[in-house]
């Protein structure tokens, strides 16, 4: 059985039993049974997941940056997509919020049973005060108290110091590798628990509160997907028809492909192989800009992630009855951008991201429960977002750089023959090892 099929059958139970427990009313069973020990398995899984991330976005972010190779390519062509890369994210988390807050989901929708006297939005700095506040005067503290904005920034000088140290530097990327590879060992293990602790956390929720807890959900569900559909079909074609001229439709029809790979895996890593494919041998990008942007898309660009984490705060903030005001706002939209850079291109790991971006609003991240249980479901959708936008931003880079075929790219024939999804696996590790750089890729045979 699929992780999938188990979370959703933990929600369900976790709310059959938390709507059964809510209707008995049995004080023993409510106290010692749901809040006390469920509560602790609840509290467990939720620590879990904050326990990953800062190790997460050290490790992750590192190898995004020394993934490149050379100091040199940081240079047109990586500042062209990296700048589109972070203007992509802002533009999906700012359409995400201004959907959010039109549609209100959860409004209206008080917490009964839950302690909410001590939740309320933190002061909100200005815009100036939060890019400052974002280089720390002590990064060993930054790590300590777990202050995101300054990890990461922290974590990109890092990065960009090993590239300029060149070959001395092996050794230190090789163990962040190795590193970042644990962490998402550590990630499928704490997934791997995520049926037991939904279904701790749902039937806490629900016996506390009852059916009525369901149905901001569904609201949650409709925004977040109408928010990630409206930017992979309007924002990012819009994007690419304006700064590179090239055909929406002939793009997505050649992009269909590795948007269905992305969803069925939910893993942007997994989809780099297709992805690069996709944009190579069916739309005409010539390999020295794709072998670049394609990988460094899937570290970075984190559209879908960024939405859902917009989405989920508005959710969450008018569950809760807190009002972030638009300073609030305006420091999600910064944390969802630079959380982006940091979020590993792995199935659920969103969730992982969101955890902090609620800890700096002053929002309980006891709240990710309410939507934990829809997550994959909205993970696979914003994956086919992520990978979509890393194709776009690929097309404008070589189109502006003059390195596009358009003969392929016009072409509706022009890498049919190598359409098939069924990579054998050694091909495809060694060619997401090429992609990436990876120092002990395998040539092809």
């Amino acid at each position: 059985m699929s992780l999938t099929m188990k979370i959703l059958i933990g929600m369900i139970a976790g709310v059959i039993v938390g709507v059964v427990c809510n209707a008995v009313g049995n004080s023993f069973i409510n106290e010692t049974i749901i809040a006390g020990f469920l509560g602790m398995i609840g509290t467990m899984f939720v620590n879990a997941l904050k326990m990953l991330v800062v190790p997460l976005v050290v490790f992750s972010l590192i190898c995004g940056v020394t993934g490149i190779g050379d100091i040199k390519v940081l240079g047109r062509v990586g500042g062209k997509s990296f700048a589109l890369y972070i203007m992509t994210t802002a533009i999906a988390i700012a359409i995400a919020i201004t959907i959010a807050l039109v549609v209100a989901p959860g409004a209206g929708f008080t917490m009964e049973g839950v302690d909410t006297s001590g939740i309320t939005a933190k002061e909100a700095p200005t815009v100036w005060e939060v890019f400052a506040n974002i280089v720390p005067t002590n990064p060993i503290n930054a790590f300590a108290q777990g202050e995101m904005l300054q990890i990461i920034f922290y974590v990109i000088i890092v990065g960009v110091a090993a590239l300029m140290l060149g070959e001395r530097s092996k050794p230190f990327v090789e163990a962040c590798e190795y590193m970042n590879e644990l962490m998402m060992k550590i990630v499928g293990i704490v997934m791997a628990a995520a049926p037991y602790g939904v279904f701790a956390l749902i039937a806490k929720t629900f016996t506390q509160q009852g059916i009525e807890l369901f149905i901001p959900v569904i609201a949650y569900v409709a925004t977040l997907t109408g928010a990630l559909f409206l930017h992979l079909f309007v924002t990012l074609m819009l994007l690419l028809k304006l700064l590179s001229g090239l055909s929406p439709r002939t793009f997505m029809q050649k992009m269909r492909p590795a948007q269905i790979f992305a969803f069925s895996t939910a893993s942007s890593n997994a989809t780099i192989p297709v992805t690069l494919r996709a944009v190579t041998e069916r739309l005409g990008a010539n390999n020295s800009v794709a072998s670049f942007t394609v990988p460094f898309g899937a570290t970075i660009n984190m559209d879908g992630t960024a939405i859902m984490q917009g989405v989920a705060t508005v959710f969450l903030a008018n569950v809760y009855g807190v009002d972030l005001g638009l300073g609030g706002y305006l420091t999600v939209i910064a944390m969802a951008v630079l959380a982006s850079i940091g979020t590993a291109g792995v199935p659920g790991v969103g969730l992982v991201m969101l955890t902090m971006v609620l800890t700096q609003v002053g929002l309980p991240i006891e709240g990710i429960a309410l939507i934990l249980g829809v997550d994959r479901l909205m993970d696979m959708i914003r994956t086919a977002v992520n990978i979509t936008g890393d194709a776009v931003v690929t097309m404008i880079v070589a189109k502006t750089e003059n390195q596009i075929d358009m003969a392929v790219f016009e072409n509706p024939n022009a890498g049919m023959d190598e359409e098939s999804l069924d990579i054998d696996p050694a091909a495809e590790q060694r060619l997401k090892g090429a992609a990436e750089g990876h120092p002990h890729a395998q040539p092809a045979e």
